[in-house]
């Protein structure tokens, strides 16, 4: 629960197009709904193109963007609040959805994922 809304800030803080992730579940009972969610991600996906197309991004510049997010997600600090954040998400399930997941991320991660790589996000850690 929230990884989606995490994944989705990281990438949209370094520049690539949110909608190149996205998690769903869905049970053995539920094939309909499973092909569903492969087929209309299997278009989007094609419509936004090879990576780095519908971000305007090549070579380099792509893979800084793609290791600044990969090290963003790899921060202790990111992930110990990313935890705690998940353990009371569970602790109130009621009326969570994508957008409150997403509008939660914002407020207690979204300064720290803002601050990675500056001097202030480097002092804090040492």
């Amino acid at each position: 629960m929230g990884v989606n809304g995490l994944v989705k800030r990281v990438l949209r803080e370094v520049g690539i197009n949110e909608e190149r992730f996205n998690l769903q579940w869905a049970s053995a009972a539920e094939a309909p709904r499973f092909v569903r969610l492969i087929t209309d991600y299997t278009r989007k996906i094609k419509e936004l193109g090879p990576l780095g197309a519908s971000e305007n991004l090549k070579g380099d510049e792509l893979k800084a963007r793609l290791d600044k997010a990969m090290a963003l997600l790899s921060d202790r600090k990111l992930r110990m609040s990313f935890g705690n954040l998940a353990k009371s998400m569970r602790k109130d399930i009621a009326g969570l959805n994508d957008r409150v997941i997403a509008d939660l991320v914002e407020e207690k991660l979204g300064k720290t994922i803002s601050s990675f790589g500056s001097g202030e996000d480097k002092a804090a850690n040492g």
